[in-house]
């Protein structure tokens, strides 16, 4: 087995070991409010940033499935961030719930909060990324008290799955019929191919070949990709639709009860989250800013320094 291969083995692996520190995060265990087993990460390593009153602290609920990697400049030293993120029901390391249906947007929230309670969080600045921004806006509805801005990337505040295929041209009326049905077959097909996918190691070339596929796009850190997207493939097909198909009922929230500085970082080329979508809901609101690359659903890969730029003046907004 090659190094490269044996330090992605140990990346897979590391997301089933309390406090295991790889590759700029540590993760840690955090108990649900149904008692689900979630597993947490952070960027912070020894404990040196919580207590820096300097650094600022962020709540990440991230994409539906997606790891740390996904965003790899708040891993880089020099973030001035503090991240506390978990890994979502069934993924990465945590535990299925007892009740399969408990994986609506409703659960992520209360697992949000459960992972704020668990690292003495009253209040934080929210960010959110694809079905992430999802969970950050249904946040900021039950529990304004808990979040002090949104920093929305690549994502809408509900009915996602009707925002989808944008760059395709495809008529609203039918993305979503599309894509949920599409999830629901992959569901059910997926099961048997998943044993396999597990066992798949990326090199950085076979990111790149993804990246060049148009569903995402080339980005200057092709390890980080690969790694990014082999802890991705961990995931069981079956039970990641399952998840899929669940959050795809989450209606639009009333943007109108929200008011906390916002920025909206969208990807003209997002095939799951539409940037007109994204730039609708930004007026909508009194505190928003929008903001628009020539990128797919996965900007903050493509793009990190821009977007982690825009986290920083955010960040002061929110103050």
């Amino acid at each position: 087995m090659s190094t490269r291969s044996r330090a992605a083995l140990r990346l897979v692996n590391a997301l089933d070991v309390e406090g295991e520190v790889i590759d700029g995060v540590r993760f840690f265990d955090v108990v649900g409010g149904d008692g689900t087993h979630l597993r947490a990460w952070t960027n912070d390593l020894d404990g040196s940033l919580a207590r820096d009153p300097r650094v600022p602290t962020v709540l990440l609920c991230n994409g539906l499935g997606a790891n740390a990697w996904c965003f790899p400049r708040l891993l880089a030293p020099d973030a001035g961030v503090r991240v506390i993120s978990w890994n979502h029901r069934g993924t990465g390391g945590s535990a299925r719930p007892a009740d399969p249906t408990h994986v609506g947007i409703e659960h992520f929230v209360d697992d949000a909060v459960a992972v704020m309670d668990h690292c003495g969080l009253d209040s934080a600045p929210v960010m959110g990324w694809s079905m992430g921004v999802n969970t950050a806006f249904e946040l900021a509805t039950r529990h304004p008290e808990r979040v002090s801005g949104i920093f929305a990337v690549a994502g809408v505040p509900g009915r996602t799955f009707s925002t989808m295929l944008e760059p395709l041209h495809v008529p609203r009326f039918l993305r979503e019929a599309i894509t949920v049905n599409a999830a629901r077959v992959m569901g059910v097909v997926g099961g048997p191919v998943s044993p396999l996918l597990r066992r798949i190691t990326l090199a950085p070339w076979a990111a790149d070949v993804v990246a060049h596929t148009g569903f995402m796009l080339p980005g200057p850190d092709l390890d980080n990709a690969a790694r990014a997207l082999t802890c991705f493939l961990r995931t069981p097909v079956d039970w990641y639709m399952h998840l899929a198909v669940t959050t795809s009922r989450h209606q639009r929230v009333s943007l109108s009860t929200i008011d906390v500085p916002t920025t909206f970082v969208a990807g003209s080329y997002d095939m799951l989250a539409g940037a007109t979508d994204m730039f609708t809901a930004s007026r909508r609101m009194a505190d928003a800013d929008y903001v628009e690359y020539r990128a797919s659903h996965f900007v903050a890969m493509e793009l990190p320094d821009e977007v982690h730029g825009h986290l920083l003046e955010w960040l002061e907004r929110v103050g």
